[in-house]
């Protein structure tokens, strides 16, 4: 039994190397914050579909990319060093190609939709 200290980033990881040897999907152990993260991801048309698979005790997630979007994942916040933006410190990722995820008082949000609700939170991670 392996313990993941950075559940976020173990996550990321899988998806950048799944994308790396061109699989269509990968499967990531499933928690509340990553079918959530997911599932903004699929909103935001960056991935094609999230579904959650196996039984009770061990749930996963099946993740399907986008079948013309190569994802650049980086995780900004990790355990060692949390990072926290206000509203008026969140710019634009890649001149908005790119958005950050944050989470925030009202879930998880992009940055754009924080900047207009004028919320700071957390970046998790910036996608581009």
């Amino acid at each position: 039994m392996t313990f993941v200290t950075d559940p976020i980033g173990d996550l990321l990881t899988r998806m950048r190397n799944a994308q790396a040897v061109r699989k269509e999907s990968c499967i990531a152990p499933w928690s509340k914050i990553k079918l959530e993260l997911c599932e903004l991801l699929v909103k935001e048309e960056w991935l094609q579909a999230v579904e959650v698979t196996g039984t009770e005790p061990k749930l996963s997630l099946k993740i399907t990319f986008h079948p013309e979007k190569k994802l650049r994942l980086r995780r900004v916040s990790r355990p060692g060093r949390r990072v926290y933006s206000s509203s008026a410190d969140l710019r634009p990722v890649l001149r908005d190609y790119g958005i950050a995820i944050l989470t925030t008082s009202e879930g998880l949000l992009t940055d754009a939709s924080a900047r207009k609700r004028k919320i700071g939170g957390e970046v998790l991670c910036t996608i581009s």
